[in-house]
């Protein structure tokens, strides 16, 4: 028979595993929002192409009640902690905008979005919306976080055209 102590051990050797692998996760996730900002602030305009949309920004959190059965699981497979929602820096674009259904972003795909007081910056796109909704951006958030909507916000992406196959809506 298992003794009580032994069990309580395993369990908390077990948390300590799992909280080590959402680390590491975060950290190679920040370490790529980094890097492709500042390739994007060296590179020159001439080579790169923009595309650009009005949307409108808001926020969800990862529980059942704002996603599916899954919360702590991405559109694209990404399993995330909640807890630490707010440090991934990822987001869910309506369906309107995943080349899934007809639009030009791709589940990994980084964009910029610029107009927001204080949620500015560079995002992975790694989740979809609810089909009800169009040209909307859901920033992934902890709970708890202070609710927000802006609208009229310009959401970019950035393309190298001679790395990119362009999308029928884009033109070179």
């Amino acid at each position: 028979m298992i003794k009580i102590h032994h069990a309580i051990a395993v369990n908390i050797l077990a948390l300590l595993i799992i909280t080590g692998y959402f680390d590491n996760m975060l950290d190679d996730t920040r370490e790529e929002l980094f890097a492709l900002q500042e390739q994007m602030s060296y590179n020159s305009q001439s080579t790169w192409g923009t595309l650009e949309f009005d949307v409108t920004v808001t926020m969800y959190n990862p529980a059942k009640s704002q996603t599916d059965s899954t919360p702590n699981e991405t559109a694209d497979g990404t399993k995330i902690n909640p807890n630490k929602a707010s440090e991934y820096r990822y987001v869910a674009l309506s369906r309107d905008l995943i080349a899934r259904w007809g639009g030009p972003f791709n589940y990994g795909d980084y964009v910029m979005i610029k107009g927001t007081d204080g949620y500015d910056g560079v995002y992975q796109v790694k989740d979809t919306m609810s089909p009800r909704l169009i040209n909307r951006v859901d920033i992934l958030r902890t709970a708890g976080s202070k609710w927000f909507k802006f609208e009229n916000i310009t959401l970019y992406r950035y393309f190298k055209y001679d790395q990119v196959t362009l999308h029928k809506h884009e033109k070179p």
